[in-house]
């Protein structure tokens, strides 16, 4: 009995299960990390740190919501949980605090060094850094003024409204700008440091900033809300040109915070390196056959690249076998979504494992592992499951606009929808883990299964 030979009445089990232990609350963009200090873990339950934003018609203002998020743990059966709340707002979801966000959130990014770091972009051309810890509460009611943010980026001529990421070693932040009117297709990299270190000359000195600093104002971090007081900003550290269209998003190399990779809506995958200068190292001029989406680098492996298109699929390639021409194939298309797909990610715990979301509602779940290896179904046939397809999360109503892996409690995801077109508006967060049946070693699966063959045959399908 192999790996995919579990039968349909154990699979439709499963799926209540995993349905059972979704939380949800409404948002359109999220990040995913360890808890805050205070927290408490009860008994079947763990605490789970999540960063997510509430997008509103205008009735009341946009907000940043840091939440501790209380889930199961694994392998406890804690059902009756969940038995308060279905489809709504779950009471598992506890604020700590709320920020108002000047503007809609469509990308949140937090700083590996320090969680109290995020980065966010809005529709406009800065990017806005927060010290979630320092930014006082507030309360989102109509008319209340925007929150300060604790730093502004600046750089960009056009809006940046998705394109964004934050180095894992150093403090840097990288964004790719909107197609306007040709004024910017640029790729932007800062250091938050070039603020930092501006703020501690200035405290051993009375005088003015020195001749080309990058702060135009300084002020204290989180002071006030009024909208008159303004944020300190920095200007980058390089301005990157090689893409013909929208830079669609960005992510730094695992290894070293002066290498990077770009894609967008001209089709290329680029590859810069700081210390070589402004233009690409490497240009691949059709990394696929529409739009590119999204891009991640694999934190274990820096020659695997993950990119994600319009045309549905989910390229992987190794920068080794690319040429500085742009010359260079996929080693692998993953084709598994039916429309667009919108993000991918590696994930942080298992150099194979990858996840990519679409619009086609799916999240799904990828070992590159199991590329070329004969599957085959309960009957022996050969199974039509795409090539490394591994697990396939189907909970959300609408297209999923972003997902994170938690850095903390392997398998489990944190997931945004943009419910837009199928509800009365907004997106839904899930938080959820795939079970470990599905990734334990299969002979301590089956012989856990076999304790419980009699009640598995037992349960009607749904």
């Amino acid at each position: 009995m192999g790996p995919n030979a579990i039968d349909s009445q154990l699979n439709t089990l499963l799926v209540r299960f995993l349905k059972k232990c979704l939380v949800q609350v409404c948002a359109l963009a999220c990040s995913c990390g360890v808890p805050s200090h205070h927290c408490i873990t009860t008994f079947g339950m763990t605490f789970i740190s999540s960063v997510f934003t509430f997008q509103t018609d205008g009735s009341v203002p946009n907000t940043l919501v840091i939440a501790n998020v209380e889930v199961v743990k694994p392998r406890v059966a804690a059902a009756e949980l969940y038995r308060s709340f279905e489809e709504a707002r779950s009471p598992f979801v506890r604020k700590h605090k709320t920020i108002i966000h000047p503007g809609e959130v469509n990308r949140i990014r937090e700083l590996p060094q320090n969680s109290n770091i995020v980065a966010t972009h809005t529709d406009s051309p800065d990017v806005l850094i927060w010290d979630v810890e320092s930014q006082p509460n507030r309360h989102a009611v109509l008319g209340a003024s925007d929150s300060r943010p604790d730093l502004v980026l600046t750089g960009h001529q056009d809006n940046a409204e998705f394109a964004l990421a934050m180095c894992s070693s150093e403090p840097l932040v990288l964004s790719g700008a909107s197609y306007d009117a040709g004024k910017d297709k640029s790729v932007v990299l800062w250091s938050i440091h070039d603020h930092i270190s501006t703020l501690a000359a200035e405290a051993n000195s009375t005088k003015s900033p020195a001749a080309g600093s990058n702060i135009k104002s300084v002020s204290k971090a989180g002071e006030g809300n009024d909208g008159n007081a303004k944020s300190p900003s920095v200007g980058p550290r390089g301005i990157f040109k090689g893409h013909e269209d929208t830079v669609e998003d960005v992510q730094f190399c695992p290894t070293s915070a002066q290498q990077f990779c770009s894609v967008g809506d001209d089709s290329c995958l680029i590859l810069w390196d700081a210390r070589a200068g402004l233009a690409p190292v490497t240009k691949v001029e059709k990394a696929h056959d529409a739009d590119l989406h999204c891009v991640d680098w694999n934190p274990f492996d820096e020659n695997f690249i993950l990119t994600g298109s319009a045309d549905n699929s989910v390229h992987m390639f190794d920068r080794r076998f690319l040429t500085s021409s742009g010359v260079g194939s996929p080693v692998h298309k993953f084709q598994g979504h039916e429309a667009p797909v919108l993000c991918v990610q590696w994930s942080p715990h298992n150099r194979s494992i990858f996840g990519s979301a679409a619009e086609d509602s799916l999240l799904n779940i990828w070992d590159y592992g199991k590329v070329g290896k004969i599957q085959t179904g309960s009957e022996g046939k050969r199974s039509e499951i795409p090539a490394g397809l591994f697990f396939r999360h189907a909970g959300h109503r609408d297209k999923v606009v972003d997902f994170h892996w938690n850095s903390v409690d392997p398998w489990t995801i944190v997931s945004v929808s943009d419910d837009c077109s199928s509800s009365a508006g907004g997106g839904t967060l899930q938080i959820w883990r795939v079970i470990d049946l599905l990734y334990r070693p299969e002979t301590e699966v089956l012989a856990e299964l076999d304790q419980f063959k009699s009640h598995i045959a037992s349960c009607p399908p749904s």
